[in-house]
């Protein structure tokens, strides 16, 4: 299916130059880096990047009001998200890379066979939550949510092995 949109190619671009931009940033990582936090918050760059692949199931589970599972769920356990801890998994970096492919390819689906200004048939957060109104909202929001944690990515990775400029701008 082919939607003719003006804005879709630029937004699909952005969204894939950032997810690239994250796997650009971690590539090499030692796995004990991966499990390793330079933050006082705590979080962890394998935490992160499955925070995000955990974003994209997300928000694809608030436009479809359906979220089918996933593999790796007997493995994460039943912990409702709280936003206020930190992002950590003991996952290996393998795994977490998997996973946060697996959730980019089902949004990447999504977004191929869906109108930019399709409505979500969900709800995100609870009753006071700001909605996005359209798809084109939320894949704005997947553009920002993975262009900001790329940032923390790359300061993280010069905070553990003194790599720098590996994000792909």
């Amino acid at each position: 299916m082919t939607l003719e949109e003006p804005d879709r190619p630029a937004l699909l671009a952005a969204l894939d130059y950032q997810r690239a931009s994250v796997r650009s940033i971690v590539d090499g990582l030692s796995e004990e880096h991966w499990h390793t936090s330079v933050v006082p918050t705590g979080w962890t760059p394998a935490g992160l990047v499955a925070h995000l692949g955990g974003a994209e199931r997300h928000w694809r589970s608030v436009m479809l009001d359906d979220d089918p599972g996933h593999p790796f769920d007997d493995d994460s356990g039943d912990e409702p998200y709280d936003p206020l801890s930190p992002f950590v998994i003991d996952w290996p970096s393998e795994k977490v890379l998997a996973y946060y492919r697996d959730q980019s390819q089902l949004t990447d689906e999504l977004i191929a066979q869906t109108s930019l200004d399709a409505p979500p048939r969900g709800h995100h957060g609870g009753p006071d939550a700001e909605q996005a109104a359209t798809l084109r909202e939320i894949v704005l929001h997947l553009v920002e949510e993975t262009a900001a944690h790329s940032g923390h990515l790359e300061i993280a990775r010069e905070l553990l092995d003194g790599k720098v400029r590996l994000g792909l701008r």
